[in-house]
């Protein structure tokens, strides 16, 4: 689930330099009964190679689209994401990493801090959360970040306007406020699942393959009730709130976020239903 969730936070800035790989994706329209309309995209953060993600339907909803709505606006301004995570980050006087996660844990704990060329010490100044994102970091490419769609629709996306539903320091903000107990499960989750072999999720993307995605979600740190209701349907809350206006004003939105965020009772067609709106998988 961190390829999902936690990398997509830390995504570096540049381009792939393979050629596409073709994919279906998942798309939604969305009718509020007014003749507005608007349209749900799910994203793949990071991929191993480019993704060509604009399909018939999609580049159809997109080039009508009358402006794209994004998690985070500025994913190509390494230096403006990075600042962001250090402020927040910063925590002085904190106890080593391994006395913040369950005595079980240390073991792996080690293991992923000799991976990473990290000490137990390293991150004696950052907050347990901001340490936890870091170590998701460890093992993965800059080409996967590098090939994400999102940055496509926002490249993409011409004169139009580019909305942030979140922007880096808010989504960022979110773990920031999380109390320091789940702050460590977070850390638990992370060190957990760094073993595990990594998934080409963009095979199961480019399938659209909802009820595969949304099995996802119910795993990793978002297995965690305090977790899920933060970092997932609390977001999704919010986000759908957004949404439901920018259709309502005729703003003609095309959503691009991660497709992770589509998935099941707590995915955003599913709460933009629940307002009354008519939401319709055209993909």
């Amino acid at each position: 689930m961190r390829r999902w969730l936690l990398l997509a936070l830390l995504a570096l800035a540049g381009c792939g330099s393979r050629e596409p790989e073709a994919a279906r994706p998942a798309l939604w329209r969305v009718e509020d009964g007014r003749g507005h309309e608007g349209w749900l995209f799910g994203t793949i953060h990071r991929s191993e190679r480019p993704l060509a993600w604009r399909t018939g339907n999609v580049g159809a909803a997109f080039d009508s689209s009358g402006a794209v709505l994004v998690e985070v606006g500025n994913l190509a301004d390494e230096s403006a994401v990075a600042t962001t995570f250090a402020d927040l980050a910063r925590s002085p006087a904190q106890p080593p990493l391994s006395q913040r996660i369950a005595p079980p844990h240390r073991a792996a704990l080690a293991a992923l801090l000799r991976r990473g060329g990290y000490k137990d010490g390293d991150f004696a100044a950052m907050d347990t959360w901001a340490a936890a994102l870091t170590l998701a970091r460890v093992g993965g490419s800059d080409d996967d970040a590098r090939n994400g769609v999102d940055r496509a629709v926002i490249d993409a996306a011409g004169n139009r306007p580019v909305v942030e539903l979140e922007g880096a320091a808010a989504q960022l903000g979110l773990f920031d406020a999380l109390p320091e107990t789940e702050q460590r499960d977070l850390l638990a989750a992370v060190v957990a699942e760094a073993d595990e072999p990594d998934q080409d999720l963009s095979v199961t993307w480019r399938r659209g393959d909802m009820a595969a995605i949304e099995a996802e979600t119910r795993t990793g740190l978002l297995a965690d009730p305090e977790l899920r209701a933060v970092l997932f349907v609390g977001r999704n809350r919010a986000w759908a709130g957004r949404i439901a206006q920018a259709v309502a004003k005729d703003q003609r939105p095309f959503v691009a976020v991660g497709a992770a965020h589509m998935a099941g009772p707590d995915g955003l067609p599913t709460m933009l239903a629940r307002q009354g709106f008519t939401v319709t998988r055209v993909q």
